[in-house]
C-alpha cells in the first residue's frame, strides 16, 4: 500500500496549484483585454486558448495514468497531472505580459 502524503508534499502541491491558478487568471485576464484590444494579442490568441487546454489535458491525462500504473505515490501522481497544465500557464503568462497593452 502506496502511504499517504506528507504534509509537506500536501503544502508543496497546494503552492504549485495556487500558483498555476494564479497564473491562469492572469492569462484570462490578458486574453480579455486582447479581446477588447486594450492588450497586444497574437491574431490566432482565441484559437490557441482553446487547442492549447485539449493538449495540456491530453498529456495531464497520459502523465497521471503512466504514474498511477507504474505504482507512484499519491503526491508523485498529483504532480504529474499538474505539471503540463502549469508549464502551459506559466509560459503563456510569459508571452502574454511580454506583449504588453496598447493596439496590436
Amino acid at each position: 500500500m502506496t502511504p499517504m502524503m506528507t504534509p509537506a508534499q500536501m503544502i508543496s502541491l497546494s503552492m504549485k496549484t495556487g500558483m498555476m491558478l494564479m497564473e491562469a487568471q492572469m492569462v484570462i485576464g490578458m486574453r480579455m483585454m486582447g479581446m477588447a484590444g486594450l492588450w497586444r494579442v497574437h491574431p490566432s490568441e482565441n484559437a490557441m486558448m482553446s487547442s492549447e487546454k485539449v493538449s495540456a489535458l491530453g498529456q495531464s491525462a497520459i502523465a497521471t495514468s503512466q504514474a498511477i500504473m507504474t505504482g507512484k505515490s499519491p503526491s508523485f501522481i498529483a504532480n504529474a497531472a499538474l505539471k503540463p497544465i502549469a508549464r502551459r500557464t506559466k509560459s503563456n503568462v510569459k508571452r502574454l505580459a511580454a506583449r504588453g497593452p496598447g493596439k496590436p
